[in-house]
């Protein structure tokens, strides 16, 4: 059964209701991002598997998560309670059956939960992802999975914010099969580190347009 590779900076508070709804067979992996809260410790007192990432950065806790992943299927999801590990399998069967190679969590159905500024932000990429790859997509969910081998094959580079919007970009420019799912997306626990501050904002976006300049497509 896939891993679940959950970045976690001070999310003490969600943790013991998002690994409560891991679905049997899932093995989570909780990275622990430098967190001043203890998350680690309750991680660990709740039967998680926890490695520890020093470089800050979302990017560098999911490229320490995939790294440190047995499973031939790993998936990625947010630790901040605004997502339902109960629909994880929704999000990996496609991927287990050979059916896509990178399948995404769809929020479009529940953007009431997100800040303003954050839909018309997330708007903006699905457009300039359709502009330079030809794809698709809805929401750059944080809800994904793939094929372990496969995403270290891609060699992303970002350890940053952009790290979600590179692997569809190189997934796209590879010819991967990417696929969309619906999950329930609601408000997460506390505050957020991106959405939930204008710095957060500022060093998310400019991530991601240092991704897709790197991606050298006009």
């Amino acid at each position: 059964m896939p891993d679940v590779i959950l970045p976690v900076l001070d999310e003490a508070r969600a943790l013991p209701v998002v690994l409560a709804r891991i679905p049997d067979g899932y093995d989570p992996i909780v990275v622990d991002n430098g967190s001043s809260d203890g998350s680690a410790a309750i991680a660990r007192r709740l039967g998680a598997r926890v490695v520890s990432e020093s470089r800050r950065g979302f990017g560098a806790a999911c490229f320490r998560g995939l790294v440190s992943a047995r499973a031939d299927v790993v998936c990625f999801m947010d630790c901040d309670g605004s997502l339902d590990p109960a629909e994880l399998p929704t999000v990996t069967r496609p991927v287990e059956c050979h059916d896509a190679d990178l399948v995404l969590g769809s929020r479009a159905g529940h953007t009431s939960a997100m800040p303003r500024h954050a839909r018309v932000a997330n708007a903006a990429l699905a457009a300039d992802i359709k502009r330079r790859t030809g794809l698709r997509v809805s929401d750059l969910g944080p809800m994904r999975s793939a094929r372990r081998d496969a995403l270290l094959g891609l060699d992303l580079r970002d350890r940053r914010f952009g790290w979600p919007l590179e692997m569809v970009v190189r997934a796209a420019r590879a010819g991967w099969r990417i696929q969309e799912v619906p999950v329930s997306y609601g408000p997460r626990v506390g505050r957020s580190k991106v959405t939930g501050t204008v710095r957060g904002s500022i060093r998310a976006a400019r991530d991601m347009v240092r991704v897709l300049n790197a991606d050298g497509t006009p």
